[in-house]
């Protein structure tokens, strides 16, 4: 077959652009990850002859690295699965797991502000596309892949420039042959010469030293110089017979394993250095942060399993979108790849804990299906969850800046735990941190606010919202804050959801929303003298009220006075039980029948404007003023509350209206 010439997806080619001429000074990764996808060719060489003996391998399975001093190139080689043209393809001229063009976009005029060295490096880390970082180092790239199984191979070369060709190959075992012509060393650029052995030597123990496979390593250089014979005269007699004959370059084969190949889960954690963790952790997630937290953990017993998790610093881009989501806990059985992702291993609220898990007796055909039903599997999450819990709330109790930043990152995805019935919510709950009416600065968790209440408040008390500063402002809070009530505050779209899932407690403590229902706060006394005042107002104000509600009809569910309004003149109150406006909203976008309901128009009988109403009201029950202040009360109360008027123009109207007035 003929060449073929193919052009890059677009975001491929965006991409290598941002590799090529803007992103990381640490050129030497590229390294850590081709070897990287050689490992995963041979582990998934080494899974598929499980089942299909044709797929086993002759040849020890290994990684060959052969430097030419020579002509400036650097070959990596596998005997793996290998590639198909149609692999090739799917593969390396697109970016599979690729998001947007607008991350694209954002990454690279990050890359152009002096602050672009510090996020560039998620890169890779965020696209799972370490192939490409080949480019940074090499002015062309040649791949030959033939498919286990297969007689046919295919090469694969690009220069990185928007092109890329195929065309038939030759290839001696099935496997993997990657190329690399080296750009010129430049240790300014962070290139040092990737053909020098010793910088292989420290790039390969650096970060791929745990790699379960050997990595061996060959030099091709220039032969050393011919001896003189015994007597000869030296100088330019010696120089023209070696530029005539230099003789043939030499091959050095280093013959020991350069890696150390252990698995690093299987070690005593007293036993590994925590650069070694790190480099795991980045080797597995394609991450080049450090972890944020590791969890190493056993189970022995009936069955035995060992896991090494990390929580990674930063949440991935995708990670709100589950599927797209990768780099999740790997499972192994007996140091055996079995699969990438083994999401049967933890909830889908720990869906960011990524890492290992090596069972020791699970069967190595094992189907996700079997993992499903597997009680092994089953006990091995339980115990996963708890350790990961266990963990987090160490660090929240002796760490909390730490955690914070954890929380920050994590939280929303963690309180979706709680809306799992089958869940122990108050594990959960006791990870949960939150802003409150208390303090401007601090995040509180439950324990602290749970400290910090009276001995006669009855329950927990929340507001939902989707901003902060609109909920700090809520007329809501008035009383609570004057009664020094400490009020949570959730912004998180999940908050809406997980609270309304009651009844929900956390202890013996009610969660309790300060916008739905009645409000009774303080001690039995406050509560009495409250009622009573409330009453008395209600005797004076009362035809008020429902000249209010005849002038705003099926708008609203009632009019009446509040006890929970101190300096505001109005809010919108929920009956227990009805879902908030920004739950609504939600299932409606999921496509779910919301029931109709209406709020209440709660009034402060204290405030000016109240007061002016009923002296006008008593001089003419007919003025329409009433009417049209109902109207504005009801538009604030809405506002108030950061949601949209239904009729913009018509309160803009009134506004306008009383302020011609006014003036």
């Amino acid at each position: 077959m003929e060449t073929e010439t193919h052009s890059f997806q677009a975001e491929t080619q965006k991409l290598l652009d941002l590799m090529i001429h803007s992103l990381y000074t640490n050129k030497e990764v590229f390294l850590r990850e081709l070897i990287s996808n050689s490992s995963d060719a041979l582990d998934r060489r080494r899974f598929e002859a499980l089942s299909n003996s044709e797929l086993q391998s002759t040849e020890d399975l290994e990684i060959h690295l052969e430097a030419n001093r020579i002509s400036r190139t650097l070959t990596i080689s596998d005997n793996g699965i290998g590639m198909t043209r149609e692999d090739l393809v799917a593969n390396l001229g697109t970016i599979a797991r690729s998001g947007t063009l607008e991350f694209l976009n954002r990454s690279q005029d990050d890359a152009e502000t002096p602050s672009g060295s510090e996020a560039s490096p998620d890169l890779i880390g965020q696209f799972g596309v370490g192939f490409y970082a080949s480019f940074m180092v090499a002015d062309e790239v040649d791949v030959v892949s033939r498919r286990a199984g297969e007689d046919k191979a295919t090469r694969w070369t690009s220069k990185g420039a928007g092109e890329y060709a195929l065309e038939d190959a030759e290839l001696d075992l099935a496997g993997t042959t990657i190329r690399l012509q080296l750009k010129p060393v430049d240790d300014e650029a962070g290139r040092p010469d990737f053909c020098d052995e010793w910088v292989l030597r420290q790039t390969i123990r650096k970060y791929s030293d745990f790699v379960g496979y050997p990595i061996k390593l060959t030099i091709i250089e220039e032969a050393p110089p011919l001896e003189a014979d015994a007597g000869e005269a030296q100088g330019e007699d010696a120089a023209d017979k070696q530029a005539a004959d230099p003789g043939t370059p030499e091959r050095r084969e280093i013959e020991e394993t350069i890696n150390s190949m252990k698995a690093i889960w299987t070690r005593p954690e007293n036993e590994v250095e925590e650069a070694e963790f790190g480099e795991f952790y980045k080797h597995i997630t394609h991450d080049f942060q450090d972890p944020m937290l590791r969890v190493s953990t056993s189970i022995e017993g009936t069955f035995e399993a060992r896991a090494l998790l990390f929580i990674p610093c930063k949440a991935p881009f995708d990670l709100y979108h589950r599927e797209r989501l990768h780099n999740g806990v790997q499972l192994y059985v007996r140091r055996v790849f079995i699969m990438d992702e083994c999401r049967e291993l933890l909830p889908d609220w720990l869906r960011f804990v990524r890492g290992v898990v090596d069972a020791e007796d699970l069967s190595l055909n094992v189907s996700r299906e079997m993992l499903q039903q597997d009680r092994q599997i089953q006990t091995i999450r339980k115990h996963l969850v708890k350790k990961v819990v266990d963990r987090l709330k160490a660090l929240s109790n002796d760490d909390a800046s730490k955690y914070e930043e954890f929380w920050l990152e994590f939280g929303p995805v963690v309180k979706e735990g709680l809306l799992d019935f089958e869940e122990k919510r108050d594990r959960i709950l006791d990870l949960v941190l939150a802003p409150s009416s208390a303090d401007d600065a601090k995040l509180t968790t439950l324990a602290d606010y749970k400290d910090r209440m009276s001995s006669d408040q009855e329950a927990i008390y929340y507001i939902a919202g989707p901003k902060l500063d609109v909920l700090r402002r809520s007329p809501h809070l008035e009383a609570f804050v004057e009664k020094g009530v400490e009020v949570l505050l959730l912004t998180d779209p999940v908050d809406e959801v997980w609270v309304s899932q009651g009844p929900i407690s956390y202890g013996d403590k009610p969660f309790k929303s300060v916008g739905h229902g009645e409000v009774e706060i303080g001690s039995d006394e406050d509560k009495e003298k409250a009622k009573v005042a409330l009453e008395k107002d209600e005797e004076n104000l009362g035809d008020l009220l429902e000249a209010m509600q005849s002038a705003l009809g099926d708008e609203i569910k009632e009019v009446r006075l509040s006890s929970r309004l101190k300096a505001s003149a109005s809010c919108l109150v929920l009956e227990d039980g009805d879902l908030s406006p920004q739950l609504e909203a939600m299932l409606r976008q999921a496509g779910q029948e919301i029931p109709e309901r209406k709020p209440i128009l709660e009034l402060n009988p204290e405030h000016p404007i109240l007061v002016k109403l009923g002296e006008r009201f008593e001089v003419n029950p007919t003025d329409p003023k009433i009417a049209d202040s109902a109207k504005l009360l009801l538009g604030q109360a809405i506002l108030a509350e950061g949601a949209q008027l239904d009729d913009p123009g018509q309160f803009a109207e009134l506004v306008n209206k009383l302020m011609t007035e006014t003036l």
